[in-house]
């Protein structure tokens, strides 16, 4: 096994939705690889945070400056255009360039207590007794969110003719997720990078997915759903370290890659030195919370 990280020095990456959950983890390998890394958030020290947990995107950047990296906290809504704009003109301005962005905004579980949403329904609610509101919300916090991001850096990227896009979902390849909200979402951002993937080809951009196994974050371990785990956050942020450093990265383009294939394919392992196989919802499972949060 490879336990050293690829050396990331003098990398600029962005990492949206790192207060906590997976964008958390990635920022932070990110960083043990040694790269600069602006972790963004919308749960702040000086003001208010999302479903009142006590993570911070502060904490986030100081997590990446503790691995070995140098981390720029900095707000952002990432459902709001203008946020989005103000963000990435910001990294220009202070940077020059963004080698690697990875999108982790999920907030399609917020308010989520490992049984029921805020309007009643469990994951996995036939879709007929779901209050259609639920959808926007999971497609705003997803596939709208994921295309802002994308539109605002893509134009740097695309004068550079090279860079990186990695957006966080999860793989709908092997069939239903269990809800049909998040399957939905989710199969919705599997092609949007696909399109991106195509679009960004010819400047020599690269967009591609990432599908996690059940993680262990910190709304899913608050729920009491720990055991039902796979792996830890720093699995998937290792899986982009080693993405980011691959010079043939190209070759994966448009593909929603899983991040245990990579494991194999890469040599990382997670946090105990151990290589999770890969993951795949059952009806016995969901909880909305599997891939982000």
């Amino acid at each position: 096994m490879n336990t050293v990280p690829p050396s990331l020095a003098g990398r600029i990456c962005l990492v949206a939705g790192a207060s906590r959950g997976l964008g958390r983890g990635i920022a932070a390998a990110l960083g043990a690889a040694g790269a600069t890394v602006v972790v963004t958030g919308r749960s702040s020290e000086a003001g208010p945070r999302t479903d009142q947990r006590p993570e911070t995107f502060e904490d986030a950047a100081r997590e990446v400056e503790a691995a070995g990296g140098k981390g720029h906290p900095y707000r952002c809504d990432h459902t709001r255009e203008r946020d989005v704009d103000g963000l990435v003109s910001w990294c220009l301005r202070r940077f020059g360039r963004l080698d690697c962005v990875v999108d982790a905004v999920w907030g399609g579980n917020e308010g989520y207590d490992g049984e029921r949403y805020p309007d009643g329904s469990g994951y996995g609610t036939p879709f007929w007794r779901r209050p259609a509101a639920r959808l926007g919300e999971s497609f705003e916090s997803g596939v709208y969110a994921q295309l802002l991001l994308a539109r605002a850096v893509a134009p740097a990227m695309v004068q550079m003719r090279s860079g990186l896009i990695v957006t966080v979902g999860f793989d709908t390849g092997s069939g239903y997720l269990g809800d049909v909200f998040y399957d939905l979402a989710k199969a919705a951002m599997n092609r949007l990078t696909f399109a991106m993937a195509a679009e960004l080809a010819p400047f020599g951009v690269t967009a591609l997915g990432l599908s996690p196994g059940h993680v262990l974050t910190e709304r899913v371990r608050d729920a009491g759903l720990a055991s039902e785990t796979t792996e830890t956050p720093l699995y998937a942020g290792r899986a982009v370290a080693a993405l980011a450093a691959d010079r043939q990265v190209a070759r994966h383009a448009g593909q929603v890659l899983r991040v245990a294939d990579l494991a194999r394919l890469y040599g990382f392992t997670d946090r105990d030195g151990s290589q999770p196989g890969r993951f795949t919802i059952t009806d016995e499972q969901g909880g909305g919370d599997v891939a982000q949060g």
